[in-house]
């Protein structure tokens, strides 16, 4: 008799398992984001599958600055005339000449990180997936950041928004230093180390306290 079939979650969330004892966890830790969970309500983040580091992140520079719409468009056109799916290789990426990426939309910067991620891929200097799942977030964050275009914050998404790795505070988004401010009640935004230090009491849940954070800009100014 055959195996069943394996079924594939195509949008997974942060594991269940995470999300009853990472609750528990913040709210003994912080009764501030206690009240902000409870006003929220259950955890709902949800993980775009990862398939290939190299085209999640040209993906990345592609839609940094830009509205989604018109990302999604530029994105689609590079992926026509380098390949679709699994054919969105480095090897082809770099054997397009910069003309024709600048003709699907690209800007000469936006063009240069492509061709600058797809050479390190091909030399190995990005992880590939199997070594994604393996490595840590802080060496994930070096690796990655070797690559011009990319920096930390890029690097921080992916780790929630494709792997779902449990313990990331982005302190440089703008919309997370928001969510800090109105949950402590501070009359303008606080800077990046004074979060990250904060933040420390949420560990080793910080990206379940990211998410409530900004998920409060939702919310009604009470």
């Amino acid at each position: 008799m055959p195996a069943a079939p394996r079924v594939v979650n195509p949008v997974p969330l942060l594991p269940e398992a995470f999300t009853p004892s990472a609750r528990r966890a913040l709210a003994r830790a912080d009764p501030a984001l206690a009240a902000l969970m409870r006003r929220v309500g259950p955890l709902k983040l949800q993980l775009k599958p990862l398939h290939s580091p190299f085209a999640a992140l040209a993906e990345s520079i592609v839609y940094q600055q830009l509205h989604g719409r018109a990302a999604a468009s530029i994105f689609a056109r590079l992926s026509e005339r380098v390949g679709e799916g699994k054919r969105f290789k480095p090897e082809a990426l770099l054997a397009l000449p910069d003309t024709s990426l600048r003709e699907v939309g690209l800007s000469g910067a936006k063009a240069a990180a492509l061709k600058d991620l797809a050479q390190k891929t091909r030399e190995g200097a990005v992880p590939s997936l199997a070594e994604v799942h393996r490595l840590g977030d802080e060496e994930l964050i070096e690796r990655f950041t070797l690559v011009r275009g990319i920096g930390q914050w890029t690097v921080e998404m992916l780790l929630i928004f494709r792997l779902g790795r449990p313990d990331v505070l982005p302190v440089d988004d703008y919309a997370i230093r928001k969510g800090f401010m109105r949950l402590m009640g501070l009359p303008e935004s606080p800077r990046p180390r004074e979060v990250l230090a904060y933040g420390e009491r949420w560990r080793p849940w910080r990206t379940v306290a990211s998410w409530y954070l900004w998920r409060s800009l939702d919310l009604p100014e009470s």
